[in-house]
């Protein structure tokens, strides 16, 4: 499934495109139920929906009505989509993530990220590895487009080799779910904008530093979201995102052997939180000003 100079790209600079990995079929497929969902939040003024954990499944950006419906997450829709759990358990994304991971592969939790068009929902400056630590680093993110992706809709943007370093995601010993953000403009200046088609899938490793701006366009931006782990690489901390398939094996042979890795790695805490926006601060109208007013990517 993937060449030598794709490897040898993911390994240095954090990230691969793979064009076409998701099929046209599974694309309209996946939409059409999330269009559903979409069109279900019209009759919910809070968020709704039971994850595994007691968290909420669907989260509302504020300012949400029937009439501008602003759904903005569905967690874990592989929990309760046979549609979605066949995409991410059985298509050709998981065979690319096990070129990138070796033949043995877990499941670890998925995320469907919404961004319709006048919607405020950023995402600063992060990376996935410090939400749920692994014993080691065999950690690969998958992100589905299931829209096209262009700069002007909110592109997912990635600082090339930033895997390499690894970042708090504290402030004022508070999990803020963000890298310190003296240090964004710096992260926007080195970034790469991966724009693409519907179909699309864009892998990137865990300790990858990755942001995306709003929506400023009149199309949306939808992104499927599923992290996958190496079979021998075990959660170090309970889930923020805890998915009832959790550590199911979708490629290859278990293992009960964890592989550790060398070094220190800061532990997030439980949080009480439902939305990741809402740990990154964006819980109120308001947050639109304050991105905007400390270089946060508006």
């Amino acid at each position: 499934m993937l060449d030598e100079e794709q490897v040898r790209q993911f390994r240095e600079e954090g990230y691969l495109i793979v064009p076409g990995c998701a099929s046209t079929w599974e694309v309209v497929a996946l939409n059409s139920e999330l269009d559903g969902w979409i069109d279900e939040s019209r009759q919910h003024s809070e968020n709704w929906g039971v994850t595994a954990d007691g968290k909420h499944v669907f989260d509302l950006e504020p300012g949400h009505s029937a009439e501008r419906p602003k759904l903005r997450r569905v967690t874990n829709p592989a929990d309760f989509s046979d549609l979605y759990r066949s995409v991410l358990f059985d298509g050709r994304v998981v065979d690319v993530a096990a070129g990138l991971l070796g033949p043995d592969v877990k499941f670890h939790h998925c995320k469907i990220n919404i961004k319709m068009p006048s919607m405020e929902t950023y995402v600063g400056w992060h990376q996935d590895h410090p939400f749920e630590p692994h014993t080691n680093d065999s950690v690969v993110v998958a992100l589905v487009m299931l829209d096209d992706m262009t700069e002007q809709n909110g592109a997912l943007q990635v600082v090339p080799g930033s895997h390499r370093t690894h970042y708090s995601h504290y402030k004022d010993e508070r999990f803020a779910g963000e890298i310190d953000r003296a240090l964004w403009p710096e992260f926007e200046a080195g970034s790469v904008k991966l724009t693409g088609k519907a179909g699309d899938v864009v892998f990137i490793d865990s300790w990858m530093v990755h942001g995306s701006p709003a929506n400023r366009s009149d199309t949306p931006r939808r992104l499927l979201i599923c992290d996958y782990t190496a079979a021998d690489a075990f959660p170090l901390s309970p889930s923020n995102i805890l998915s009832a398939y959790r550590g199911h094996l979708v490629r290859g042979r278990p293992t009960r052997m964890a592989r550790l890795r060398a070094g220190a790695v800061e532990l997030p805490p439980l949080y009480k939180e439902s939305s990741f926006f809402a740990v990154q601060g964006q819980d109120g109208a308001q947050m639109s000003g304050l991105a905007e007013s400390t270089g946060a990517m508006m």
